[in-house]
């Protein structure tokens, strides 16, 4: 046997590779500093409050602060969710990942799916979906416009290689 006759189907090449996940705008070092910078004015503003006799204020900066901390707790737990996207000329499979470590796996077959968008005149993309056999899942929900756009280009691209029927030769 030689290198450019051997060809095993599980390991074909792969035309179109994707980790998608959610996009968050602060990283933990970026979240510290700005608690840290709430935690201070909170503080200050508080004080000022209780000096003026209006005690009860100050522990309602303290829920304020509170209610940040929470709500970026949330945001980082969520931030966990991705999706995988990986077509080969035989299969497309899309495996999704919840943030509580929820697996979900979708295998097509490449020569049957098709890209459906959900497109809005001022807003652009708003819902990419694969279509195959009856079955309709939605793809990259928490991505924005540009980025589903992006998506959609590349993926379309990918499936019509796929569907030529791209001959796998490892020599190249």
């Amino acid at each position: 046997m030689t290198a450019g006759n051997d060809f095993d189907p599980d390991h074909q090449p792969e035309l179109f590779s994707a980790r998608l996940t959610p996009h968050r705008s602060l990283n933990r070092t970026g979240f510290l500093v700005l608690m840290a910078v709430v935690s201070v004015l909170s503080f200050a503003a508080g004080v000022v409050f209780l000096l003026m006799g209006a005690w009860p204020v100050f522990g309602f900066f303290g829920l304020d602060l509170l209610a940040i901390y929470w709500a970026f707790e949330i945001s980082f737990r969520q931030a966990k969710a991705y999706e995988e996207i990986h077509l080969t000329p035989s299969e497309l499979h899309v495996r999704r990942v919840s943030h509580r470590g929820h697996v979900v796996e979708f295998i097509f077959n490449p020569l049957w799916v098709q890209l459906d968008r959900k497109t809005h005149a001022e807003f652009g993309i708003e819902r990419l979906y694969l279509v195959s056999k009856g079955r309709r899942i939605s793809i990259g929900s928490f991505l924005g416009a540009d980025e589903k756009a992006s998506l959609s280009k590349a993926l379309i691209t990918a499936l019509q290689v796929a569907r030529r029927g791209v001959t796998y030769n490892p020599l190249h």
